[in-house]
């Protein structure tokens, strides 16, 4: 488990339209000590920063896991095409806010599903995080993908679809 190359990161931020969206430490950012924490989740709101930061959902769930003393919450949002472009060119792994950590190395991933046109976009985040779409393909080294909101239905409605996906 490793962040991802800040120094790299920066560079590549003075490309981008609003890079305010990748770099974190807002006013109630929570930052605990990655190694020292047992469950470390991440939750992904699969829409970029500026129309998902200010989602209640995503902040109550964000707030009551940070709350667990042997829980980490970190966020994520899909990056504006700009950032995408640049992650997939220099093979960069979509990584959360707080500790720049990739996807992968989480224990835990929770899409927020607030309407249906994100469901595209969550399997364009676990594609850019290097996550097996298909949860037949995923192992145990792989976290625990959980997608859930308004538009769920329950893990019956997706039997045929979403199921085997997420």
């Amino acid at each position: 488990m490793k962040t991802i190359n800040l120094h790299q990161l920066e560079k590549i931020l003075y490309h981008v339209e609003k890079p305010g969206r990748y770099v974190g430490g807002e006013h109630n950012q929570v930052l605990k000590d990655w190694e020292s924490i047992q469950t470390r989740v991440c939750l992904v709101f699969p829409d970029i920063y500026d129309i998902g930061q200010p989602n209640l959902g995503l902040a109550i769930l964000y707030d009551i896991l940070n709350k667990q003393p042997d829980i980490l919450a970190e966020r994520s949002f899909a990056p504006w095409h700009d950032l995408e472009a640049r992650l997939r060119q220099d093979h960069i792994p979509l990584f959360s806010l707080e500790s720049k950590h990739p996807l992968s190395d989480f224990d835990v991933i929770g899409i927020s599903l607030p309407y249906e046109s994100l469901y595209t976009n969550a399997l364009n985040v676990l594609d850019l995080a290097g996550i097996p779409l298909l949860a037949t393909q995923r192992t145990e080294a792989h976290p625990l993908i959980i997608a859930g909101g308004s538009t769920h239905r329950g893990a019956s409605s997706y039997h045929r679809g979403w199921s085997g996906m997420l």
